[in-house]
């Protein structure tokens, strides 16, 4: 498996409940693009409508050697697909208080391009401050360890 792109925000603004994978809906261009590392999930998000999972935001470079055949826009929403007992348990969590669907990460998997998308909690500021603290100090203990040795 080979990560492609990471949303590396997610996990500080968010409290990961559960995981899924999902295929992403996409041109011959935009699979090129993808293979050459032109992709990016900052500011990227997931919403549904219409039964459909849809990732929104994220940007895929036009590929340059494409030619007049590709005109579409960098940012334009793109299906993702998954059963539809995921999406009936997505749907389900994300109309309750406070769960949102956020992509994580974007990766090949054999042939295939594949994103892993998760149902998160929204962190308060407080627990944003304790998560970095419990980091600061995982980073010293590493250190004292290595200066000891």
């Amino acid at each position: 498996m080979k990560v492609i792109a990471v949303n590396k925000s997610a996990s500080f603004e968010y409290f990961i409940e559960d995981k899924f994978e999902a295929g992403i809906v996409l041109e011959g261009s935009e699979v090129k693009s993808v293979r050459a590392g032109n992709c990016n999930l900052n500011d990227c998000f997931c919403f549904v409508r219409a039964g459909e999972v849809l990732l929104k935001n994220m940007h895929i470079a036009v590929y340059d050697k494409s030619g007049a055949f590709n005109t579409r826009d960098s940012r334009r929403d793109r299906k993702l697909l998954l059963h539809k007992s995921e999406i009936a348990k997505i749907v389900g969590k994300v109309n309750e208080k406070g769960y949102t669907l956020v992509p994580l990460k974007i990766y090949f998997q054999g042939s295939l391009i594949k994103a892993e998308v998760a149902l998160c909690r929204g962190k308060h500021t407080y627990d944003k401050k304790q998560s970095l603290k419990e980091k600061d100090i995982a980073r010293d203990k590493e250190r004292q360890i290595r200066e000891y040795t």
